[in-house]
This record gives structure tokens, C-alpha cells and sequence, in this order.
């Protein structure tokens, strides 16, 4: 009874109940917040605050910067979607145009970082089979089981969330760019999906607690990621610790190549994986292999691998 006190009193304040629509609807930071409702940054972060400790949002820091977004989990998620379904559009009034004028801006930024960087991105999608096929393929080997919880490891612009938007009923996305978070964040918008979200975050020292057989993602993504990283088998030994026993793990990423000039020219760390080294991350980290695919395009093109691993579900090898 306490708790739900305490959160009815947070939603009470006129400006708090504003807040926590505008959050329901977008992921903002304080300075955001401050131009939308016209008050200071100090009474801002105070009904911040306090709508935090009700656990009616969720405060996370990117970088410089601190986003805030309603919680999508709990009680105070239950509260929220309460109360928006029965606020009328014209309850938020100005905080709608200033609340678009925001995501307009937000927009033309992550529209020039894209835009300056396209070209790269073009020329290593024309090296392999097309996205489309490749994207076909994700789905068929991660969404075969219902889905609860997705985490996408190193999410990039944020297409395998949009992708698989339709098959989970939430998703995180995670990377260490903020600059390709904010495109993440514009696509998801523009595609009107809200219960996919993105965070600032490190492969190697993911942001969630372990997972058990009542805890942690049902699904976990690599695309086009491991390439990057120094030691790829310890990002996959990290996705396997947050992962819900019986969860999925899929690897989308080149079969071995001797494409030299996309290690020095788009700092591609490795040149493809082979089957034998993928399976010894999944048996470094208890997974067991489900299914394999290539997706090739042709003699001179990189053929693209996928890779499917289950956790364990038995409590002997979650115990060990």
C-alpha cells in the first residue's frame, strides 16, 4: 500500500504528471525536459526526482548527457500506462508541439551524422548478399520461439531492433557510439516503437544483472559486431551471463575473408570467423549450438554467417 501511495503522490504534482507523459512518448534529457515545459533546471530535476524514486521513470547516463523514460516494467509502468490511457490530447497541449519541435531537432542531427557517414556503410553492404536476405534469415533462427526480452549487442543504427520490433515485446538495444545511438533513437521513433529502447554501453561489461531461470534476455543478437572487437569471445561469454536460462544466442557476422583493406580502411579487427572458432566461444560460455547458415552473393563477395547457441536450462549447469 505504501508504494502505491508514494507513486500516486509522485503523479499528483500538475508539472510531474506532465513529465511523466511526455516520458511515456520519448526518451529525454533534462535540458529537453526545461525547454518543453518552460521551468527552471533545478525544479525540473527535482520533480525528476522524485518521480525516480516512485519508480515511475528510469533515470540512465549517456555519456555527458542523463536520459530519463518512463519504466516499461513493474508497478510504476503499470501506473503510467494507466494514466496515459486516460489523458486526452489536449491535457498536453503546448508540451505536444514543443515535445515535436525537440524530436525535429534531434532528427536533423542523427540525418547529418548519417548522412556524412553513409558512403562507408554502402560500399561494405555492396561486399556482401543483400540485407534483405540476411535480414530474413535473423528472423527465422531467433524469432522461431516467442520472445519476452531481446538484447541487441552493439545495436548500431538500431535496424535488428526495428527488425524484431514485431516478434518481442521488449527490447534493448546496447552500443558505445552516442552518435549511432541517436540514429537508433530516430528510427525507432519514426517507426512509432515504443517498446524498444537504446542505452550507452559496453559489450564487454554489460549493464544487467546475471540471468537465472526467472531472470534475464530470452534472446540475445550479435550482427555485424564481433569483427570489431578485440577479444569477440568474451563479448559472447558476457551475452551468455545476462541471458535467461534456455535463452538464444545468434551470431550474424563474415565467414573468413582476405579483404585486407576493410581492417585498415573501416577497422574491421577480424576477418571473419570460422566455424570451429565460433564454437569454441559457445563452449567457453556453456552454450549449446542449435543451427548454422551461410548466406554467400557470389564468387568475390563475403559470405555471411549465422550462428545459433542455447544457455542451459538444467539447474546442474546453471549451478556450475
Amino acid at each position: 500500500m505504501e508504494t502505491l501511495v508514494t507513486m500516486l503522490r509522485a503523479a499528483g504534482d500538475p508539472t510531474r504528471l506532465r513529465l511523466l507523459l511526455l516520458l511515456r512518448q520519448a526518451e529525454l534529457t533534462v535540458s529537453e525536459l526545461v525547454e518543453i515545459v518552460g521551468q527552471s533546471q533545478p525544479r525540473v530535476s527535482r520533480h525528476l526526482k522524485l518521480l525516480t524514486e516512485a519508480h515511475l521513470i528510469e533515470r540512465f547516463k549517456e555519456g555527458s548527457w542523463v536520459f530519463y523514460r518512463a519504466a516499461d516494467r513493474g508497478q510504476g509502468a503499470e501506473l503510467g500506462a494507466a494514466i496515459a490511457s486516460i489523458a486526452t490530447p489536449d491535457e498536453l497541449g503546448t508540451d505536444s508541439k514543443r515535445l515535436t519541435a525537440v524530436r525535429e531537432a534531434r532528427a536533423a542531427e542523427a540525418a547529418a551524422f548519417f548522412k556524412a557517414n553513409a558512403a562507408e556503410w554502402e560500399r561494405i553492404r555492396a561486399l556482401h548478399a543483400p540485407d534483405k536476405d540476411v535480414e530474413a534469415a535473423i528472423v527465422r533462427h531467433i524469432a522461431q520461439h516467442p520472445m519476452d526480452s531481446l538484447l541487441d549487442a552493439g545495436t548500431g543504427t538500431g535496424s535488428m531492433l526495428e527488425l524484431l520490433a514485431p516478434h518481442v515485446k521488449r527490447a534493448v538495444g546496447v552500443d558505445v557510439s552516442p552518435e549511432m545511438l541517436a540514429i537508433a533513437r530516430d528510427r525507432l521513433a519514426r517507426a512509432g516503437i515504443h517498446h524498444a529502447q537504446v542505452r550507452l554501453g559496453d559489450t564487454f561489461r554489460l549493464p544487467f544483472p546475471n540471468g537465472s531461470a526467472l531472470q534475464g534476455f530470452d534472446a540475445v543478437l550479435f550482427h555485424q559486431v564481433l569483427h570489431y572487437l578485440d577479444d569477440p569471445g568474451a563479448a559472447v561469454l558476457e551475452a551468455a551471463r545476462v541471458m535467461r536460462a534456455g535463452g538464444r544466442l545468434l551470431i550474424a557476422d563474415f565467414a573468413p575473408h582476405e579483404m585486407e583493406f576493410l581492417r585498415t580502411d573501416y577497422a574491421h579487427r577480424r576477418l571473419g570467423f570460422s566455424d570451429r572458432e565460433v564454437q569454441g566461444w559457445f563452449t567457453a560460455a556453456r552454450l549449446k549450438p542449435l543451427a548454422s547458415e551461410a548466406i554467400a552473393a557470389g564468387p568475390d563477395k563475403l559470405t555471411v554467417k549465422l550462428w545459433l547457441a542455447k544457455s542451459a536450462t538444467n539447474a546442474k549447469a546453471e549451478a556450475a
